[in-house]
């Protein structure tokens, strides 16, 4: 969903940011030096696991943030209506789509923020499945999210597609699954999209 539904390079900054600000408070650390500490421990992480990037929320529990405060933290302060607005070519785009598939957002933010990101881009009805960090209580890439995803829309791995920005985090698990996987670089790719890349 975010930065594949909407492109917005200054609340995807804000979303980081924010969250390390908090963590530095907590700490009693200024930011930069907290950002200097998550982006040293993020690396070792990187190396140790095959050069793959490991997401935000597995680095906070690495510093002892729980799942359920991180969630916590994002519910309060994630604001996505002050920076992104309705899309009316999303809104078409996945009109359409939404008449074939069953169209559903596999999210590391909390299923709260979701459904706030999607109203203020005008979508949120085309979405009946939201899977949340809170719904499975961890975040992507493990693979109970997808799992999860796969069992409330009754559809089979084999015919389900994932869509997103980051391989590691968005599609490697899909694709272990069984499952298809579309990399964009944003909203204009999604726009783009044809029912026979799906």
């Amino acid at each position: 969903m975010d930065l594949t539904l909407y492109t917005n390079d200054e609340y995807a900054q804000y979303q980081t940011d924010s969250l390390i600000e908090r963590m530095g408070k907590l700490r009693g650390v200024s930011f930069e030096e907290m950002k200097a500490q998550i982006g040293e421990r993020r690396e070792k992480r990187k190396l140790s696991n095959g050069g793959k990037t490991p997401s935000l929320s597995s680095i906070f529990e690495s510093f002892g943030i729980s799942t359920e405060e991180h969630v916590h933290w994002r519910e309060e302060i994630f604001e996505p209506e002050k920076f992104i607005k309705e899309d009316p070519r999303l809104k078409k785009t996945l009109e359409a789509f939404s008449r074939r598939f069953v169209l559903g957002v596999v999210s590391n933010n909390p299923v709260l923020v979701a459904r706030k990101t999607l109203a203020a881009l005008g979508v949120n009805d085309f979405f009946p499945i939201i899977i949340g960090q809170d719904t499975c209580m961890c975040a992507k890439p493990d693979k109970r999210p997808f799992l999860k995803f796969v069992e409330l829309s009754g559809c089979p791995p084999e015919t389900c597609v994932s869509i997103g920005d980051r391989y590691e985090i968005d599609l490697e698990s899909p694709l272990e699954l069984g499952m298809g996987g579309i990399l964009v670089d944003g909203v204009e790719d999604v726009y783009a999209l044809t029912f026979s890349e799906l």
